[in-house]
């Protein structure tokens, strides 16, 4: 009986053990996965756009939008230009976060991430004008930051800026600056009215 006993009080014990042993190795293996989320960088806030076209000869045109506070009630500020028939303009975009103090300088960074970004310039049917891509990436895929406008006959439109963050940039005609495939996240839209005369 005694021997019985001992026996029981051996086997509870052992249990015990091997209980204590499973946790410790469960603890231990769930302890060593990384199941920390992968947070990606907030995007770029982005308040300001100019950009400015300046030809051969003869005064810069610049197009410009403000939004000083962001996604709040006040509409944004949104100046189109007048440009030459038949001219060819230099283009050049500058971003600013101005929500910031002192005003945070957007173009920089995506200078430096220019892989993960590029513009895409869409000109409505009515206005004839054509965008073509004046600066490249390390991986020679467009940016955008840089361009030439061409203008051709007098006409009226609009022409719409928009900023894709991580596009497919090797997607059907998105090297030649078409938006349908490119995919990724808008980081701005501007659409100007622009007259050429």
């Amino acid at each position: 009986m005694v021997y019985l006993t001992l026996k029981f009080k051996k086997m509870k014990l052992t249990h015990k053990l091997l209980l204590a042993l499973f946790a410790v190795l469960f603890l231990t293996m769930t302890s060593c996965k990384d199941d920390d989320p992968i947070v990606d960088p907030p995007e770029e806030v982005i308040t300001d756009l100019v950009y400015t076209l300046s030809p051969l000869s003869g005064d810069p045109v610049t197009l410009s939008f403000s939004d000083p506070d962001g996604d709040g009630g006040n509409a944004p500020t949104i100046s189109g230009g007048t440009l030459s028939a038949n001219t060819t303009y230099t283009g050049s975009i500058v971003l600013t976060n101005a929500s910031e103090t002192p005003a945070e300088d957007i173009t920089a960074e995506i200078q430096e991430e220019d892989e993960e970004h590029q513009f895409f310039f869409s000109a409505s049917s009515g206005l004839n004008a054509t965008v073509a891509y004046g600066d490249q990436d390390a991986d020679g895929n467009p940016v955008g930051l840089s361009s030439t406008v061409t203008t051709g006959d007098a006409s009226s439109g609009t022409m719409t800026v928009t900023l894709r963050h991580e596009p497919n940039k090797n997607g059907t005609d998105v090297a030649s600056g078409d938006i349908t495939n490119a995919g990724g996240e808008t980081d701005i839209e501007v659409t100007f009215d622009i007259t050429i005369q």
